[in-house]
């Protein structure tokens, strides 16, 4: 999956699956998570945060199904 970089203190990259609602969270130690059902305008809302690291602690993280990659 192609994940775009992001400016953020504690994500470096995210991705998304339209077709599989599926979004690819790397995170600036390295590690890489996978996070499913996730509607796409959370993932819209998750680019746009002025903060993408309290935006993700709010409303993605242990909300959402989740996977590590690495």
């Amino acid at each position: 999956m192609h994940r775009q970089a992001v400016s953020s203190s504690t994500i470096a990259s995210i991705g998304y699956d339209r077709e599989e609602h599926l979004l690819e969270i790397e995170f600036v130690n390295e590690s890489v998570y996978r996070y499913r059902l996730v509607p796409e305008s959370v993932y819209r809302d998750l680019l746009g945060a002025p903060s993408q690291g309290r935006f993700f602690n709010q409303k993605i993280r242990d909300v959402y199904p989740t996977e590590q990659v690495d």
